[in-house]
């Protein structure tokens, strides 16, 4: 009896050796099968991974670009116009806070347009020959972006004070309301991780400053 039960565990354990060596086995040659297989795995899963991911964008991300440079500098411009022009504090301030959100997006935004080989708009260049704008999309316009067209920017800059106060404000509305459109547009059908990623920032920023004007224009 004692024999039996003696041979009977010899042969479980026999077959528990053969066992794991078999799973060693195993994993010995999912390695050896791909040769390289865990450095392939890695050469294509982060380095080439991040790399494609950085390069990843579409039509409507140069779009979003090249339109939304043009939107920008005209904003700025018009902000730097009431540190000199302005009577209310919170108009300065204001002013003072768009320029300082923006101008960081335009250099953002010409970086990403030279590395895709694509055209930066140049500084007070013309806003109609660049792609998703409307030159006739000023305040009270029908077009998405919002910009004020050249008679409406003299009326400004001619402006001091009160009134200049109310243009200004009523005028960046405007403006804001395009910028939050074109940037709702990139969030939806944009593909690049940065641009999509400020295009939320402008929805967010621009929408929390259209309500703070329309509070100093006694619209809130």
């Amino acid at each position: 009896m004692r024999n039996t039960r003696t041979r009977a565990r010899r042969a479980a354990l026999a077959a528990t050796a053969v066992t794991a060596a078999l799973v060693l086995a195993a994993c010995g040659n999912d390695g050896d099968t791909t040769g390289s297989g865990h450095q392939d795995h890695g050469s294509t899963s982060p380095k080439a991974s991040a790399t494609a991911t950085a390069g990843a964008h579409n039509v409507q991300d140069v779009s979003f670009a090249q339109g939304m440079i043009p939107h920008h500098q005209q904003a700025l411009e018009m902000a730097r116009l009431a540190a000199g022009r302005a009577s209310s504090a919170k108009v300065k301030d204001l002013a003072a806070r768009i320029e300082k959100a923006q101008d960081p997006e335009i250099r953002a935004m010409s970086g990403w347009l030279k590395s895709w080989d694509e055209k930066v708009p140049a500084s007070g260049g013309s806003m109609g020959s660049m792609p998703g704008m409307d030159h006739s999309a000023h305040a009270g316009g029908s077009g998405m972006s919002g910009m004020m067209d050249d008679k409406e920017m003299e009326k400004l800059k001619k402006a001091s004070g009160a009134g200049f106060d109310t243009m200004f404000l009523t005028m960046m509305v405007e403006h804001h309301r395009g910028a939050v459109e074109m940037a709702t547009t990139e969030k939806t059908k944009g593909r690049y991780g940065p641009a999509t990623a400020m295009a939320d920032d402008i929805v967010t920023g621009q929408t929390a400053e259209i309500t703070e004007m329309n509070k100093l224009l006694g619209k809130g």
